[in-house]
């Protein structure tokens, strides 16, 4: 059983940066791999980005790539989602999601795939 709780969201001008956190409890994250979705306003969730338990491997949609980076920490059982050049198209509720798996390199892109999910929290970037 792990629980997630995500913080870090807020109103941002376009051009901006957040740093959203995702803090994980219950057990460590350290065999976890870990996503990050977002669901804007009447569409579906969709995925950002994702990052193995070891780190090693991370995975970007084409829309964030260059200006997004997910990272881990697992000796504090969270994973950061660094948000650069934040357009206003990235306005979302945007949630974390965690798989376990013995597989240190697995990363997973689908919302099937996960197990257990946060609460969201919402960015919001004005024009």
């Amino acid at each position: 059983q792990v629980q997630l709780v995500e913080s870090g969201g807020g109103v941002v001008q376009a051009g901006g940066s957040l740093r959203l956190s995702c803090a994980a409890s219950g057990r460590t994250l350290r065999t976890y791999a870990v996503g990050w979705f977002r669901q804007a306003l009447g569409k579906e969730r969709e995925f950002v980005a994702a990052i193995s338990w070891g780190g090693g491997s991370t995975y970007y949609t084409d829309s964030v790539k260059g200006r997004f980076t997910i990272s881990r920490d697992n000796a504090k059982n969270t994973v950061y989602l660094q948000m650069n050049s934040l357009k206003p198209e990235d306005t979302a509720v945007y949630y974390c999601a965690a798989e376990f798996t013995p597989r240190s390199t697995v990363v997973r892109v689908s919302r099937g795939e996960y197990d257990y999910w946060g609460q969201g929290t919402q960015v919001t970037v004005s024009s």
